[in-house]
């Protein structure tokens, strides 16, 4: 990764008063060497056993660095005071890994994450855009989104086929609550099943068209063009109406 993206990252990952910090994903320790530097206590999540060796080998004498080995999907990671969440999510499973950021009580104050450009745009997408989908709602619900740098190939050692971006994530003080936030989920992956089919069709057999229209969500829209506050609305609608459409 270039110098300067580095920098960007570090210092963006530290502007807070985040008493730990943890990095998914630290690969060889370009970051971490970096973030460690600072003197807060650092957890590293990492899943390949080849990069936990490297690791250990390189910051294990450090008393404030802490290696979890696992996937950053389901792994436990240690509970107390809010973190600062910096990494180079592996493009096969950021949208996993962001979901649980977002969806579980992981306490975060800070979330400074690498992308493949495509899911960054995504996460930014506005309503009637290709880009618009489930993680653009929740990722916009949850947190106040900013774009801090665009890498192209070049960027990194070896090059890889796409390009990345580095998304900042700073919590909503009137974000949904975690429970609602996965019942948001619930709701949002029913409505975009099909994207060019309206709300009654992909919600057919379930709800019908005046049940939606209760909800303030009007049958014959598509998912696509209704924005986050709206979705957060019906979602707790349903919640409090119609319980029998989440699982148990």
């Amino acid at each position: 990764m270039n110098e300067g993206a580095i920098k960007t990252i570090v210092e963006s990952a530290l502007a807070t008063g985040a008493s730990r910090l943890l990095e998914i994903g630290p690969g060889p320790g370009v970051l971490t060497e970096r973030l460690l530097a600072d003197g807060r206590p650092l957890w590293a999540v990492e899943l390949d056993p080849a990069a936990c060796d490297l690791l250990r080998g390189r910051f294990g004498a450090q008393a404030h660095f802490h290696l979890l080995e696992g996937d950053a999907v389901r792994i436990p990671v240690p509970e107390g005071e809010p973190w600062s969440v910096v990494g180079n999510l592996p493009y096969n499973a950021a949208t996993p890994i962001l979901a649980r950021l977002l969806t579980e009580g992981i306490a975060w104050d800070r979330m400074v994450l690498m992308f493949q450009l495509e899911v960054a745009q995504k996460l930014m997408g506005v309503p009637g855009t290709k880009a618009y989908g489930p993680l653009s709602v929740l990722a916009q619900l949850c947190a106040r989104l900013t774009r801090l740098v665009k890498l192209g190939p070049g960027s990194f050692r070896p090059a890889p086929k796409v390009e990345s971006a580095v998304v900042l994530f700073e919590p909503r003080a009137d974000a949904p609550s975690h429970a609602e936030r996965r019942a948001l989920l619930t709701v949002l992956h029913r409505s975009f099943t099909h994207r060019r089919k309206t709300l009654a069709n992909n919600w057919q057999g379930v709800l019908s068209a005046a049940s939606l229209t209760d909800l303030g969500l009007a049958s014959a829209l598509r998912a696509e063009v209704i924005a986050p506050a709206l979705w957060l609305s019906a979602t707790r609608a349903l919640l409090s109406h119609h319980p029998e459409v989440f699982p148990s």
